[in-house]
């Protein structure tokens, strides 16, 4: 029997595809403070992105073969760390694209009608001329700068092009003279972030975390936004410089914003951008609808199992790797 490591308590509907295969150990079985006393024993994780999976870690699991992921990101793990010691890992860049984009649109919607102060009006019974107080936009004409073209960028574009909005974007890796694709029919792919920022009317962010990438969005590249812009970020929290944008919402210069990330995560109850009624947040659960935690949960076991019974995962990170040690 295999045994597997689990960031996350496993949900019991999926425990039947570790049936006759393997056993969960880890916080499937234990508590949070006695979670990591099993991880001597892992020879597969599936980690979410709560533990930062780096030398130190690994190394307390001898026998650890794979690290797969329930979800697309990898800024929590050291891919080097892991291919030195012949560690595979995978990821599931399929599993919360729908879900995301959908996220993304949504809390576009939200922001340009105004939702959150809206609601909060109804919910207190405040009395005033709403119809002409009320200040929502319509998105059609409007202009949708996208921050990287990958899966979740792509269906966001083709949504934004159905609402009849233009669609900009901006993805070094699509400019790329071995570049295999190019942007999605309707959309405009630019030479450079700072025209992205310029030209859009609503900017979504869609780009990993690196280290090329932190801070991305900074004082010096919202100034660039136009007047009355919106900014969504769905991706990662550190991507946005949060005192900058907070004091790009506080002067007027931006309308309103939509956040499902944050840096760090949870943000403090009492975080100053929590507390604007132009900013609609959520707690990092884009991804995580029903129909995407199914596909993220299975994508992530399966590829576990195939790396333990020396099949090759579809979404192997690090292919130099192998095949992999199976002792």
């Amino acid at each position: 029997m295999f045994r597997i490591w689990f960031e996350r308590p496993l949900p019991p509907e999926f425990a039947t595809l570790l049936d006759g295969v393997a056993v969960g150990i880890g916080a499937a079985h234990a508590t949070r403070e006695t979670a990591f006393e099993s991880l001597g024993q892992a020879q597969a994780v599936v980690a979410s992105s709560r533990v930062q999976y780096d030398a130190a870690f690994m190394d307390r699991a001898p026998d650890l073969r794979v690290i797969s992921r329930t979800g697309i990101g990898l800024d929590n793990i050291c891919v080097p760390d892991a291919t030195r010691r012949g560690i595979a890992i995978c990821n599931a860049p399929d599993a919360p694209t729908v879900s995301t984009a959908e996220h993304a649109i949504a809390l576009m919607f939200a922001a340009a009608k105004q939702l959150k102060s809206c609601e909060r009006a109804v919910r207190i019974e405040a009395r005033g001329d709403f119809f002409n107080e009320f200040r929502g936009i319509e998105l059609k004409g409007l202009c949708l700068g996208l921050i990287g073209l990958g899966r979740i960028g792509r269906r966001v574009a083709r949504v934004a092009s159905a609402l009849e909005m233009s669609v900009v974007a901006y993805d070094p890796l699509l400019l790329s003279a071995h570049a295999q694709e190019g942007p999605p029919p309707g959309v405009v792919l630019a030479p450079a972030l700072e025209e992205v920022l310029r030209t859009a009317d609503i900017v979504s962010l869609h780009a990993p975390l690196t280290s090329e990438t932190r801070r991305l969005i900074n004082a010096e590249r919202l100034a660039l936004m136009k007047t009355g812009s919106i900014l969504i970020n769905t991706a990662r929290g550190e991507l946005v410089d949060e005192a900058a944008l907070l004091e790009a919402l506080e002067r007027g210069h931006l309308r309103g914003a939509g956040l499902d990330v944050f840096d760090p995560e949870p943000p403090r109850p009492d975080h100053p951008l929590l507390q604007r009624e132009d900013v609609i947040a959520t707690p990092h659960i884009a991804g995580a609808t029903i129909a995407s935690r199914q596909r993220l949960w299975r994508t992530a076991i399966a590829q576990a199992l195939q790396a333990l019974r020396g099949e090759r995962p579809p979404h192997l990170v690090n292919p130099e790797v192998w095949p992999i040690d199976r002792r």
